[in-house]
């Protein structure tokens, strides 16, 4: 045994000083979790294993004297460094931030293959006779050398691959790739300087092995911080393949051009690199077919969101007319609205009203056939499409009705809708007027809404004339004002039994000069549906309070009322501009009697209450129209802030009942309006018999043909001329409450053939009773 050099002895404290890094990179695996742990315990395993190979070597050279060169203890110390490095290139391989998933860890390792493969070819030349770059320093006589030279090259090659695609930021991963491939070249140092002998290439190795530990145990403490992972395959490119290929093809022709073989190393570093390039390629074409159907599956969920309406489930409006443009014999559409929805979103919020929808949506859903497209076009509008005859789609239709018109159950609580729904049918339309199907069916369900809601109706052509004539009016009504094509007739209230003129009732009339006399409940609801109500409302209260103001100068001891829309109700300060117009034209408050109608009560009780009491506390008196004909009953009328009671003209004129007295009802009316402190107003008497019957009834107010149609105002004027006498009939009184001891009793009324019931509170105390003589 000979006596250790100072090379020997320095290559051996350097590689004791790995001991530490391999020790900070086991503290650092056991401090981390899940792919970080992963991998810090790979790389500490690998440059546990290179560091014992490489010190077992080195202590095996000081403590033997075999001579040189040492070709088994070379290999030995060859395998376990390269046992060493490839472990280490597998955790730089799983690293987190090196690659998304296992697959892109074998692409990175495969890229890695490629270069490493072109540089083997690259220095087989130089190493090969007879260019031979090298001369005497290749090392020939180790062939074992070329396996930790092989991951070597493999390891740089990962590196170079790591630089240009690991995940950002790059600079850790690409740190620790670094050491491996530093640890890598080491490995080869040490075990070609131990089988040649040659001290000054086992302390090149020596030295690089700890500084490369150190680098990776620097650089995996925070290589498990988040990182931006690119997983696109069109941001891959295989590009930097073209560099070695052409390195390869450079290096071959130099080196048959000075006269070289294609000998094994060479065909091995070339078979290396086609199998690396084609198993690369074969894993780009799968992931591109991958990311291909990915593209597809979502293009086609998109195409199908794009045609789904969201909260049902149900087509929206392109699936439709997707549906539609499909084509098909005997083609039906049946358009839905729901009748009132709106009320239930401003009431009970729009939680509940998507709620309503859906359940809307799933109810339509469950009453198809296979084959019928059901479609929600915005809003609560609906529409089904269905493969039949008209005749099936009006049966379907009508069931369609029952189903909608029953109750939602929401958070516990009942939400009553009705629907109206419009048919079409295809038979005398194209595939291609898909347009015109949809417009017909829209105009029947609009033709549904305007003749009362909650029903079933056909298209037919003569609808096409009623929407171009709503369209005219819609067009000339914007301009009747300003063309002074409006006027206002006066109807008269009279006193009963005295038939004396007390009051008259505005009427509001339109002649144009080419449509003729337009009927108020036809253009109205256009003013309504087009937004036009307000200004028209305002325009007559104007004119109104114009002519009240000069009746009253002249001494005409008369009050006039004006019909509101629900809509000028609910607009913003009403109250304040009739105040406004009331004292411009100095008309007394008490003279004008606002009339609400009865339908106008199916609405928010709580808001129409509020309208109204402000209405009142300017002075002016509000009348409930059309008492008896639709939803009101006592239980409102006892809060609701009204003055004047009129009596609907189909209560006057109600046929004698079977106890032989002619419109019953109206005795039960008067009385509860007196009771209730309001004046009460019997409508539509247009015969001396419906006079006597409300006379007999105690009704001090009446209005109808009997006594006057709508009149201009100066042909109103001259009859209040003729008949004004000496005793005038007072303004409607404000409304007194009932007495407090007065009690009820509850009785349900029917109200005649085809009426709906009233619910009415009739007092049983005494004063309650007839007068002595009044019939029952």
């Amino acid at each position: 045994m000979q006596s250790p050099s100072g090379v020997e002895l320095a290559g051996l404290a350097s590689l004791l000083v790995a001991v530490p890094a391999v020790a900070l990179l086991g503290d650092s695996g056991r401090k981390h979790t899940g792919a970080a742990r992963r991998a810090h315990l790979l790389l500490a395993a690998g440059g546990a294993v290179a560091t014992a190979a490489a010190l077992a070597g080195v202590i095996t050279v000081l403590l033997t004297t075999a001579a040189p060169p040492r070709m088994g203890l070379g290999s030995a110390v060859a395998g376990g460094t390269a046992l060493g490095v490839l472990m280490l290139l597998v955790g730089v391989a799983v690293l987190p931030g090196a690659a998304e998933s296992a697959a892109a860890a074998v692409r990175h390792l495969l890229d890695g293959l490629v270069i490493a493969a072109a540089i083997w070819f690259v220095g087989w030349v130089l190493l090969a006779e007879p260019t031979r770059l090298l001369g005497d320093a290749a090392p020939m006589a180790c062939p074992s050398v070329l396996i930790p030279a092989g991951f070597a090259v493999v390891s740089l090659g990962l590196t170079i691959v790591l630089a240009l695609h690991a995940h950002r930021p790059r600079l850790t991963t690409v740190r620790v790739a670094a050491g491996v491939t530093v640890v890598s070249f080491a490995a080869v140092a040490i075990a070609g300087g131990i089988c040649q002998d040659r001290d000054g290439m086992v302390l090149a190795g020596a030295l690089m092995l700890p500084a490369g530990l150190f680098v990776i145990a620097r650089a995996v403490k925070v290589a498990d911080r988040p990182v931006e992972v690119v997983g696109d395959v069109v941001e891959r490119n295989t590009a930097y393949a073209v560099v070695p290929m052409v390195a390869m093809v450079s290096a071959l022709g130099y080196h048959l051009v000075r006269g070289g073989d294609f000998d094994l190393y060479g065909f091995l570093g070339a078979a290396v690199e086609g199998f690396a390039l084609v198993g690369r390629q074969f894993l780009a074409l799968r992931d591109v077919r991958r990311y291909t159907l990915e593209l597809r599956e979502r293009e086609a969920h998109f195409r199908e969101l794009a045609h789904t309406d969201p909260l049902t489930g149900l087509a929206n409006r392109r699936g439709l007319q997707r549906a539609l443009r499909a084509g098909g014999d005997s083609r039906v559409l049946v358009g839905i609205d729901l009748d009132g929805f709106k009320t239930v979103n401003d009431m009970r919020g729009h939680d509940v009203g998507d709620a309503v929808l859906t359940e809307v949506g799933e109810r339509v859903r469950r009453n198809l056939l296979d084959g019928d497209v059901a479609a929600r076009l915005g809003g609560d509008e609906f529409a089904v499409l269905m493969r039949g005859n008209a005749e099936e789609a009006m049966l379907t239709a009508h069931r369609l009705l029952a189903v909608l018109g029953e109750p939602y159950e929401v958070d516990g609580l009942a939400v009553f809708l009705s629907a109206s729904i419009g048919v079409a049918d295809s038979n005398q339309l194209s595939p291609a007027d898909t347009g015109e199907l949809i417009r017909d069916a829209d105009l029947a369900l609009r033709y549904a809404k305007q003749r009362g809601k909650n029903r079933v109706e056909r298209y037919q052509a003569r609808y096409d004339e009623l929407l171009r004539r709503r369209g005219t009016l819609e067009n000339e009504l914007r301009h009747a004002i300003d063309r002074d094509q409006l006027r206002l007739v006066f109807q008269p209230v009279v006193a009963l039994p005295s038939m004396r003129p007390v009051g008259a009732e505005a009427l509001l009339r339109w002649h144009h000069p080419t449509l003729g006399s337009v009927r108020p409940d036809e253009f109205i609801p256009v003013a309504e549906e087009s937004g036009l109500i307000n200004r028209v409302g305002a325009w007559v209260l104007e004119q109104a309070c114009i002519q009240l103001a000069e009746w009253l100068s002249r001494g005409h001891d008369v009050w006039v009322s004006v019909n509101l829309s629900p809509k000028e109700l609910h607009s913003t300060d009403f109250a304040g501009h009739v105040a406004e117009v009331l004292e411009q034209h100095g008309v007394p408050p008490q003279r004008l009697v606002l009339e609400v109608t009865e339908h106008a009560v199916a609405t928010d009780m709580e808001e129409l209450i509020s309208r109204l009491a402000e209405l009142r506390a300017t002075g002016v008196r509000i009348a409930l129209d059309d008492f008896g004909a639709g939803y009101s009953s006592l239980g409102q009328l006892r809060t609701l802030p009204v003055d004047i009671l009129k009596i609907d003209r189909a209560l006057v004129a109600e046929p004698e009942s079977r106890t032989g007295m002619a419109a019953p009802l109206v005795d039960v009316v008067v009385r509860m309006g007196h009771r209730l402190g309001l004046e009460v107003l019997a409508e539509g008497i247009g015969t001396p018999a419906q006079r006597a019957a409300v006379e007999e009834a105690g009704c001090r107010l009446g209005q109808g043909s009997l006594f006057g149609w709508g009149v201009p105002a100066e042909h109103l004027e001259a009859q209040l001329q003729t008949l004004r006498q000496g005793s005038s009939r007072p303004a409607p009184a404000p409304r007194s409450a009932p007495p407090a001891d007065a009690a009820a009793r509850s009785q349900v009324v029917m109200l005649g053939p085809g009426m709906r019931q009233l619910r009415a509170l009739l007092p049983s105390d005494p004063g309650f009773v007839a007068p002595t003589g009044e019939s029952e």
